[in-house]
């Protein structure tokens, strides 16, 4: 009787490992450029957070971000001041951690029912790691080319077949993300309805486009 009990337990805890195991690999985000990230979010802030609440909902509950609004992006239409961030509490389920009274975050979101949800599949980054493009990107001209499409290249050969897409190659130039078309570029509407990789230049507000560049 002893050696059977003894048995099942070991079942037990082998199916919970299994278990904890799945939850642990069970988000899962398709890459996306910033630009799309911004195209995509009801939401784009760049804020503070300053606390934070486990709200028991839910099998692993809801954590609430008290944040500190520093500017809107994106947004105005939804909600007209931001004071709390929704996610879930759980990483499995791609809730997304955020430090307290550390850094100012961009914070790129979905509205329910007048909150602000994210979560690891969204893009939030502490603002003085995006790059000047990026900050340039967030600021007006991300919002220039969402009639674009951004279209991944994962593996050779791969090419545009629209006049509105730019090719996204940080995949194979870099072997994972982010690269430097994330970093650095962003996909602009032009004259006819044609979408092109736009750079601007360092330490002036100058572009250089071209619809093979980069």
């Amino acid at each position: 009787m002893q050696s059977l009990c003894h048995h099942l337990l070991c079942l037990l805890l082998v199916f919970g490992s299994l278990q904890i195991h799945q939850l642990t690999e069970a988000c899962s985000c398709a890459l996306s450029h910033p630009q799309d990230a911004y195209c995509n979010s009801d939401i784009v802030i760049r804020a503070k957070v300053v606390g934070k609440k486990l709200l028991k909902d839910g099998p692993f509950g809801t954590m609430r971000y008290t944040v500190k609004q520093m500017k809107m992006y994106k947004g105005f239409n939804k909600v007209q001041h931001i004071q709390h961030i929704y996610t879930d509490a759980s990483e499995s389920l791609c809730g997304v951690k955020f430090d307290i009274n550390k850094y100012q975050y961009l914070i790129t979101g979905r509205v329910f029912d007048g909150k602000v949800y994210t979560g690891l599949c969204n893009f939030n980054q502490p603002w003085d790691r995006l790059s000047l493009a990026q900050k340039k990107g967030i600021n007006h001209r991300y919002q220039l080319g969402c009639n674009c499409r951004i279209k991944p290249c994962h593996y050779l050969p791969c090419f545009v077949t629209s006049k509105n897409e730019c090719l996204w190659t940080d995949m194979l130039s870099h072997f994972g993300y982010p690269g430097y078309q994330s970093r650095h570029y962003a996909c602009i509407q032009q004259k006819e309805g044609y979408c092109s990789w736009y750079r601007g230049m360092a330490g002036r507000d100058k572009t250089t486009i071209n619809v093979t560049d980069p």
